[in-house]
């Protein structure tokens, strides 16, 4: 009986593992063409209005980055000669405003809203392989009602943006999710 019980546990092992074994496919290729192995990531563009330090700095050095860690295989450099694509980068708009007040009538909480496009150009082929004109981020940040202990949040949120910002443009890159393709392909 034991025998049994023992054979049937491993057949009905057998039986579900086999069920499932192409539910699980681990993601090898790039959204990107075949061709491309090196990709140029120029400094993005910081087009809003007023002056904020670091901004498209800190989104040029995420993307960076993010592409570093989850590029499987892709070279990244700062130069467009040799590229086999480039990825370009503007900051459109900047803003912050208060959105929570504290008993006082300041604003504690406030919402950073950083509105961002990104191309990307195929040099081998000579057309663009993705665009898109409107990223947007939000995060917020609270300043401390005590002011011996104030730190401005506005850095960090604009840090943890382009981060945000960064592992969207990777995720859709390697994804494929939005990459054009041609027609017949």
């Amino acid at each position: 009986m034991y025998k049994v019980r023992l054979i049937f546990l491993a057949v009905l092992i057998f039986l579900f593992c086999s069920a499932f074994k192409d539910c699980y496919k681990p993601v090898t290729n790039s959204g990107l063409p075949k061709h491309i192995k090196k990709v140029a990531v120029p400094a993005f563009q910081f087009e809003a209005k007023g002056a904020r330090y670091r901004v498209a700095s800190r989104f040029t050095d995420s993307v960076i980055r993010e592409i570093i860690k989850r590029g499987r295989g892709i070279k990244v450099q700062g130069k467009r000669e040799g590229a086999d694509a480039i990825i370009e980068g503007k900051i459109n708009d900047f803003s912050f405003s208060g959105v929570l007040l504290d008993r006082d009538g300041r604003a504690r909480v406030y919402e950073v809203t950083i509105r961002s496009s990104v191309t990307i150009f195929d040099t081998k082929n000579d057309r663009i392989i993705y665009d898109n004109q409107n990223f947007v981020f939000r995060d917020s940040f609270e300043f401390s009602e005590d002011p011996r202990s104030f730190f401005n949040e506005e850095d960090p949120a604009v840090e943890r943006m382009a981060k945000a910002f960064a592992e969207s443009v990777v995720s859709t890159i390697t994804n494929g999710i939005g990459v054009r393709k041609k027609k017949g392909t």
